[in-house]
């Protein structure tokens, strides 16, 4: 059964650069040795993204390119994609976008703002995962 998991952003480190949550689940991933798709919303999110899997700990090498800038896509464990760009899905879909992820996983990760607003959509998507036969977890970060 393929599983959605929330986190829920809490922590003072977190709360400023949600961002560096994105960055700690890729880098377990990659560790994991799991093959990740990170679906971000915009081109912009892409650049800030990838630069800051580069900077975020010294101590940890991510290997990441953004999805579409180099014919290697596939050869790379994880790949941020755009919305104008066609890739293949991943065991391990990391989901910035604003709908619920509709590919084929293993798992799907899900990162909710600590913005009370951006959290109704989040509590739809919830339900569609759970109704599409998804495992659904909550972890508070």
């Amino acid at each position: 059964m393929p599983r959605a998991d929330f986190y829920l952003i809490a922590k003072p480190r977190f709360l400023g650069e949600p961002l560096r949550l994105v960055c700690e689940l890729a880098r377990k991933s990659y560790d994991a040795g799991l093959w990740t798709l990170i679906l971000v919303r915009d081109d912009a999110q892409a650049e800030e993204l990838d630069e800051l899997l580069w900077a975020f700990d010294d101590d940890a090498y991510v290997p990441h390119q953004v999805a579409g800038t180099d014919e290697e896509d596939e050869l790379t464990p994880v790949l941020i994609a755009p919305p104008q760009v066609d890739v293949p899905a991943r065991a391990l879909v990391i989901n910035l976008r604003d709908e619920a992820f509709a590919g084929a996983c293993e798992r799907v990760l899900e990162v909710v703002p600590a913005d009370e607003s951006a959290r109704g959509p989040l509590r739809e998507r919830w339900k569609q995962y759970k109704a599409s036969g998804f495992e659904v977890n909550k972890h508070d970060m």
